[in-house]
């Protein structure tokens, strides 16, 4: 995952609305949006090359979502999967915070990302090269492959998207959300970060939406979570840059268009 918005307690109405893009190799095997057969609690994409996820909610209110910091000079060679740190806490059901202190004791067997963790006591943020973990205060955040709010051009751009939205929509649905992640226009050079990766893989890398050699923004995700409990979530995902799209909604669609109860 690798640009994530989050209006917590932001929006009236609407505890959690969080918009995001998974960007990743179009050759890595990846399972799309689903309830998982061996955890049925859990509903997520899925890396099915280390079983991880970086984005997924559970039946029962937990949230976890995850992007890696760019930074090729500190990269460990036999790191675990930072995708499981999500997966292990989908599973589980310990309150995140605690989730979070057993996650900081190891964090530094892995390469740098940053974890979102959420449940009913709130929202946390962790970031292994900062080891500052915080609960989150209602705002609006955008988070891409450095630290929260870093203000990368990308981050800058959706997070202004994000909140003329929902000026716009006081009632926010996730096809809302999902359009603002389609945008495909780069960063002027003198805007873009450093991150110790060629200049031409910084343009390639800088818009909101990610076509690349070999590489792109894999799938769209939108989580609207409203005061009276509803729950929708809706992913699109793209085999690759061709644009073909698969669609998944949360609850499951009807014939007519409807959504299941």
């Amino acid at each position: 995952m690798c640009l994530i918005l989050i209006a917590y307690h932001y929006q009236p109405g609407y505890p959690l609305l969080v918009a995001a893009n998974r960007d990743e190799f179009y050759n890595r095997p990846t399972a799309p949006l689903a309830q998982w057969a061996d955890a049925s609690q859990i509903l997520a994409g899925r890396d099915l090359q280390s079983g991880g996820t970086w984005f997924g909610i559970t039946t029962t209110g937990r949230f976890a979502a995850l992007t890696n910091y760019r930074d090729p000079s500190r990269a460990l060679s036999n790191a675990p999967s930072r995708g499981k740190l999500v997966s292990e806490y989908l599973r589980g059901a310990e309150p995140a915070r605690s989730y979070l202190d057993q996650v900081i004791e190891k964090a530094n067997l892995y390469n740098g990302f940053n974890l979102l963790l959420g449940d009913a006591e709130g929202l946390f943020y962790y970031a292994n090269y900062q080891n500052q973990p915080r609960a989150l205060e209602p705002g609006l955040y955008g988070l891409s492959n450095h630290f929260l709010d870093t203000p990368w051009p990308k981050v800058e751009r959706a997070r202004t998207a994000l909140r003329q939205t929902l000026r716009q929509t006081p009632n926010p649905i996730p096809e809302d959300l999902l359009e603002l992640l389609r945008d495909q226009e780069p960063a002027p050079d003198h805007q873009l970060p450093h991150t110790g990766i060629p200049l031409e893989w910084e343009r390639w890398l800088s818009p909101i939406f990610i076509t690349a050699p070999g590489y792109g923004t894999r799938a769209s995700t939108a989580l609207c979570v409203q005061d009276c409990g509803s729950v929708r979530i809706v992913e699109t995902t793209w085999p690759d840059h061709s644009q073909q799209r698969l669609q998944t909604h949360w609850p499951p669609q009807t014939p007519g268009g409807g959504h299941l109860s």
